[in-house]
């Protein structure tokens, strides 16, 4: 049976104003870049969905993959791949022939933002395409957000008050629907420099991830 695909942004999406000039800025001056909206990336059946912010502007809007060719995709496919989720040798490029398994990634914003900071009124902008992945995936049983924004925002998709749950790094609340929601701090270099996030603590969510997905007997 096939699966339809998530609606998505048009590669030149013009409902965000600025973040259309933004991109269209760097078109300009980095004519070799993706410079558009970043697709998902991974397996349509997957149960788990990994939620980030938006693409960084010499990472995923460089590439037009999620998470490829900054820090933080070092962090994220090197620990995806640890727990089963990921296959394949991650080396920052489209390319570099690493597939996921049993998980998707997708950014709450689709555009990279100036400053690595989407507005209030961007997120909104773009929650039809995040609303579309969360209830187009058939299988999805989990959802793992990485920071606030995209935890409010997931919340947000499936018509839920940002008060329902609060973040708190590596805390699982249970969805109305029946989606388990998996909070961690972004794995942005920010972070991991400030101590704020270490290896084994990016780890321990997605064990918990894997164990709830894949409970022992």
């Amino acid at each position: 049976m096939s699966i339809a695909a998530p609606d998505a942004p048009a590669s030149d999406c013009p409902i965000c104003p600025r973040l259309s000039a933004f991109r269209h800025a760097n078109q300009e001056k980095f004519p070799s870049f993706h410079n558009a909206p970043v697709p998902s990336f991974g397996p349509l059946d997957a149960r788990l969905l990994i939620v980030g912010l938006a693409p960084g502007l010499k990472g995923a809007n460089q590439t037009g993959r999620p998470f490829t060719g900054d820090y933080a995709g070092d962090l994220l496919y090197a620990t995806l791949k640890k727990f089963g989720f990921a296959r394949g040798d991650y080396d920052k490029r489209p390319d570099d022939g690493l597939s996921l398994h049993d998980c998707r990634i997708t950014n709450a914003v689709r555009c990279v933002p100036p400053e690595n900071k989407p507005t209030t009124q961007e997120s909104k902008e773009c929650l039809g395409f995040l609303t579309s992945e969360l209830t187009t995936l058939p299988r999805l049983k989990a959802l793992v957000a990485l920071g606030g924004i995209a935890h409010g925002s997931v919340l947000s998709a499936l018509g839920l008050r940002k008060s329902h749950c609060k973040f708190a790094h590596n805390s699982v609340h249970e969805l109305p629907n029946g989606l388990l929601l998996i909070d961690s701090y972004h794995c942005s270099r920010y972070n991991t420099n400030t101590g704020r996030l270490t290896e084994e603590m990016f780890e321990d969510v997605f064990r918990s991830v894997r164990n709830r997905l894949d409970p022992e007997d």
